[in-house]
């Protein structure tokens, strides 16, 4: 594995062992740079009075795809969002929605990164653009961004055995 796909899997496990990800059924894959897919269900607990996601798991989901996407590019620092536009354009009723995130642009201090949740019948029922900027927080230092080793190399050693 790559040391990118190296970070990719470490920032799945930051995304996992995040305590807020405890209440949400919900699963982060990297699928390439600059790329990620948050794969989650939205089930009556988290409706509002009209029987429709609440606003929030929009909100939570957008900004999560467009961060995780962006924070792709940095390897060493975790990103914090400085800013994050809306735009609802469905109810959700409940099922399986997919939140994919993509970066846009910058590369140094702050990064823009954009993300669209879609429901079980493929229609987009929200957008988000976000902007994120490196905190000083080394991404080594957060206990769920575990780097994965790589296998060492296998058959005997020099003395014969292995």
């Amino acid at each position: 594995m790559s040391g990118a796909g190296l970070h990719w899997r470490a920032l799945e496990g930051l995304y996992a062992s995040a305590p807020i990800n405890q209440m949400f059924r919900s699963r982060l894959d990297i699928v390439g740079e600059g790329h990620s897919r948050i794969t989650f269900d939205v089930e009556p607990d988290s409706f509002h009075a009209a029987g429709a996601a609440h606003g929030t798991i929009y909100f939570k989901m957008l900004d999560d795809a467009a961060f995780y996407a962006a924070n792709t590019l940095v390897t060493d620092r975790f990103l914090l969002t400085t800013s994050f536009n809306l735009l609802l354009s469905k109810p959700i009723k409940g099922g399986t929605i997919v939140a994919e995130g993509r970066w846009v642009s910058g590369r140094r201090r702050v990064l823009v990164a954009e993300s669209r949740l879609v429901d079980e019948e493929g229609d987009e029922v929200g957008r988000g653009t976000g902007t994120f900027m490196r905190s000083r927080i080394a991404l080594s230092g957060l206990p769920g961004y575990v780097v994965p080793t790589a296998p060492g190399p296998t058959g005997p050693g020099p003395t014969g055995t292995a």
